[in-house]
């Protein structure tokens, strides 16, 4: 499979979602007397989904479509209008900017449906069969979603997940017919590393927010030079195992890549979170335990299914490299579930099952 060149306006497209994924990984932050509570951390959820599947569902059109042209860039440039919208639409008060968050997400989604109309009567084969499936399922999805205008409370957000429950299902119900005309590997995988660079980026920031948030005491630059070998331990693991061990000849679907991202997104916003409130002490112990702890393996799970479906079978790992990683994280919980622990050395903590993670599969 030839190389497919990331072009520098999805670079820009990307840019504008550093804002939306910023604002969502916010609501994270939002805790009271020490408890972040299951809305906000379902809040968090639904609020990063639609943001995850719009940038997606323009992502795959770009993989399996996308050239450089005229038509292209006008399409790409109405998207990022209604990415703008979407994004000054999102904050914990969901309900007072809604109608600005509906336009925003159905004006994504309904120009990539659009595009695949356009691409549908320019090709031919497998790929205007593709074309023609996407295109017209989508507007199903998007139709459910637009019902929710019509409600008010919690069936609102119901008619609108549903929606996008039902978006997210088509490709997975179509992949007979999407596994005819694959996707290009090798871009799928550039563009969501891409992404991921962007999330990291939200931890730096934390770094950032804990240096700022005290004086420069000796806590304060310790706890920050652990988080950045985290960080640094995090990247190592995730690109080298990109560039040296993943096979980008594979010809799938890329569902695993597609989907399995999700999660590490979701565990990225959340690691990054808990950088903060582990520093300042804005949850209860056992609260702040479970939110990073909860983090670290669900990054941990994620990353494991989708490099090991496309490493190389000589570079997979095997179960004894699984289950030392596991016993290593469950014995830093244990211990400190059993003992209160410093805030800086349950960060040495996750520094160092990062480190012995990269270690390990690189």
């Amino acid at each position: 499979m030839a190389a497919k060149k990331v072009t520098w306006l999805e670079l820009f497209y990307d840019l504008l979602f550093v804002a939306a994924v910023s604002k969502a990984s916010h609501v994270l932050l939002h805790v009271e007397d020490g408890i972040l509570s299951l809305e906000t951390l379902g809040k968090f959820v639904l609020i990063f989904i639609p943001i995850w599947w719009a940038w997606v569902g323009q992502t795959l059109f770009v993989n399996r479509y996308g050239q450089d042209t005229v038509p292209h860039r006008i399409f790409l440039i109405i998207q990022l209008f209604f990415v703008l919208i979407m994004t000054a639409s999102l904050s914990v008060d969901f309900d007072a900017n809604y109608h600005s968050f509906l336009i925003g997400y159905l004006g994504l989604r309904g120009m990539t449906a659009v595009q695949y109309h356009y691409v549908h009567s320019r090709e031919t084969g497998h790929l205007r069969n593709t074309a023609r499936y996407l295109g017209t399922r989508f507007w199903i999805g998007l139709v459910i979603s637009a019902c929710s205008l019509f409600f008010d409370s919690w069936l609102r957000y119901a008619v609108l997940y549903a929606g996008i429950a039902l978006d997210i299902i088509i490709p997975l119900a179509g992949r007979r017919i999407l596994v005819k005309t694959p996707a290009n590997t090798h871009h799928l995988l550039e563009r969501f590393s891409l992404f991921a660079l962007i999330l990291l980026g939200e931890a730096v920031v934390s770094i950032l927010a804990v240096l700022q948030s005290s004086s420069w005491t000796g806590q304060s630059v310790g706890f920050a030079a652990l988080t950045f070998i985290l960080i640094i331990a995090m990247w190592w693991q995730y690109y080298d195992n990109l560039e040296k061990k993943v096979d980008k000849h594979v010809e799938t679907a890329g569902q695993t890549i597609i989907y399995g991202h999700l999660f590490i997104y979701l565990s990225l916003c959340m690691l990054a979170a808990s950088i903060q409130l582990l520093f300042l002490n804005q949850l209860h112990y056992d609260v702040m335990l479970n939110l990073i702890f909860g983090s670290v393996l669900l990054y941990f799970a994620s990353t494991t299914l989708v490099f090991h479906v496309y490493r190389h079978k000589q570079h997979r790992l095997g179960i004894i490299h699984l289950t030392w990683l596991m016993v290593i994280l469950i014995c830093f919980y244990v211990l400190d579930i059993g003992v209160h622990v410093p805030n800086v050395l349950i960060m040495g903590e996750m520094a160092l099952f990062f480190a012995v993670y990269a270690k390990i599969t690189t």
